[in-house]
């Protein structure tokens, strides 16, 4: 009988070891679930702004966003190459998600707001893609935007024998529907960007939002 009584107790140890292990198993697998840009959850701000919206002028915040996944990115509707090229690879992400496109909303804040007036910026948007907005800030909006996500901008006036220069970060940050920084994708404007990464971290994105 006692040895009846020790087997059963160590099938039992057996079963809990096994359980647990079954746990632990399961829990390393989510965790290699990795983004296939780079992660910023819980290091990144969360989505915060005020501008104003082309071509009407209104004031947006974060807030009319919410329950959208939100891709943040500055550039200029003068710029020669890097912005056409993001803008156009952000469009074919787009088209690639299907119905899930109407679920992103894709921010373009303009750093050269004396140029990119706000029917300027709404004309430009509206050449990709309807799920890109056009914003435009005060210098001390835009400012205090960029510091937060520590996007570097500037804009050199034209002089004699100087061109007007504008510089910008490429990259791109991306938020879930509760605002909170999620992905950041470093470029869109080279050669031959990998659309498909980023298709597939939006979708993921998407299908963990829930509106209420």
């Amino acid at each position: 009988m006692p040895d009846i009584e020790l087997t059963v107790s160590r099938r039992s140890a057996f079963g809990l070891i096994g359980l647990g292990l079954g746990s632990v198993l399961l829990g390393s697998c989510e965790e290699r679930t990795k983004w296939h840009g780079t992660d910023i959850t819980g290091t990144s701000p969360a989505l915060s702004f005020t501008m104003a919206h082309a071509p009407d002028g209104k004031e947006m915040t974060e807030v009319d966003f919410r329950g959208k996944v939100v891709m943040l990115y500055l550039g200029y509707t003068f710029c020669p190459d890097i912005c056409p090229t993001t803008l156009a690879s952000i469009a074919e992400i787009l088209a690639q998600l299907g119905a899930d496109a109407g679920k992103v909303t894709v921010l373009f804040v303009t750093v050269d707001p004396d140029r990119d007036t706000l029917s300027v910026l709404a004309d430009y948007v509206g050449d990709f893609a309807p799920q890109i907005v056009g914003l435009r800030g005060t210098p001390d909006q835009l400012a205090v935007l960029a510091r937060r996500y520590r996007l570097a901008y500037s804009v050199t006036p034209a002089t004699d024998g100087r061109p007007y220069e504008v510089t910008h970060s490429s990259a791109i940050y991306v938020f879930d529907g509760s605002g909170a920084a999620r992905v950041l994708v470093s470029s869109l404007g080279t050669a031959a960007p990998n659309l498909t990464d980023v298709t597939a971290d939006l979708k993921r994105l998407v299908a963990a939002t829930h509106v209420s």
